[in-house]
């Protein structure tokens, strides 16, 4: 078979057949009576498997090897090429991302444009001041996109960063509390606490919503600022846990400090001290933790708290006893 005839059945141009052929990669069989090139039906098996594996990615180098050497193993370099191909696919995809935030930012010109890529690159920032500075940038003179900053929220380890991104976040108002809340679905912890550390800073019922599902969090990292953040609007829900972080000793004070809050609110009183007082029981031998209910007591207006902890400057525990009777006379 001729290259021409070669070329429209294989769909291989009959230019890349001759620089096969230059290559060694796939040289015809034969020679016609004029010098014409002549392809045997293995030449043409070979010519498919060229273009089988190129379709992988390989390399003309790559091929050859492959197609030479017996002892070649596809399975390193396959790993390879699934390893090359995926940071191409994340390089698109990051791209992609880049281009739609652009476009949500509705620039006006050009000079628009390139302002918020320079934000966008800067929220990628190796540097944390770099990163911090991106997201303080005045929301009048270009403003980030609330998800790209929600997507930088939920990636930050650096404090100080993640706190000037969830100022930044909350100046956008609830735009971005669905890519928050993505970050609550995570399996990583910190990342979950990351979402309701921004959530926390949002104001309106949609973030108070998922604060409320961070409250079933298996991991106390979550529960806490979830319960602090929900307690401080008024939610009594978090009272359970909030009563939890008293007696694990963490963000104890805070935590009292918001039950304080939360017995001003009809009926939440007696719930409360009753929880305090449960937490009493079941610790009965542990100092540690009945001392810090009655720090939480003393936290709590109103009569029903004054009169537990009278009643605890009586307690068996001396310790308990003491720091009880100290702040009952504090109160009067």
């Amino acid at each position: 078979m001729l290259i021409g005839e070669v070329a429209r059945r294989s769909g291989v141009s009959s230019r890349m057949l001759r620089h096969y052929d230059s290559l060694g990669l796939v040289r015809p069989t034969g020679r016609t009576v004029g010098g014409y090139r002549e392809y045997a039906d293995e030449d043409i098996r070979r010519i498919f498997h060229v273009e089988s594996l190129r379709s992988l990615g390989l390399s003309l180098r790559q091929i050859s090897r492959a197609l030479e050497d017996p002892t070649f193993t596809p399975s390193t370099l396959v790993g390879d090429l699934i390893r090359q191909a995926e940071d191409r696919v994340n390089r698109e995809q990051e791209l992609l991302e880049r281009l739609r935030a652009v476009d949500a930012s509705a620039p006006s010109d050009w000079q628009d444009a390139l302002r918020i890529v320079e934000l966008l690159r800067g929220l990628t920032s190796p540097h944390a001041a770099r990163r911090q500075q991106a997201a303080l940038s005045p929301a009048e003179d270009m403003p980030v996109p609330a998800d790209r900053l929600a997507d930088a929220i939920l990636n930050e380890a650096d404090p100080n960063v993640a706190g000037a991104l969830r100022w930044a976040l909350a100046r956008a108002g609830g735009d971005g509390v669905a890519g928050v809340v993505a970050g609550l679905r995570s399996e990583d912890a910190r990342i979950r606490q990351r979402a309701v550390l921004a959530l926390a800073e949002i104001p309106g019922e949609e973030a108070g919503t998922a604060l409320a599902e961070a409250l079933g969090d298996s991991d106390a990292r979550v529960r806490g600022p979830a319960a602090l953040a929900l307690g401080g609007r008024g939610a009594t829900a978090a009272t359970p846990s909030l009563v939890r972080m008293v007696v694990d000793g963490t963000n104890d004070v805070e935590a009292a400090e918001v039950l304080g809050a939360l017995v001003e609110i009809p009926g939440s009183a007696e719930r409360i001290m009753a929880a305090l007082a449960d937490e009493l029981a079941a610790h009965a031998g542990d100092s540690a933790v009945r001392i810090r209910v009655v720090q939480a007591l003393a936290e709590i207006p109103g009569p029903l708290a004054r009169g537990m902890l009278r009643q605890l400057a009586e307690d068996d525990d001396p310790a308990v006893a003491l720091i009880a009777s100290a702040l009952a006379d504090r109160g009067r």
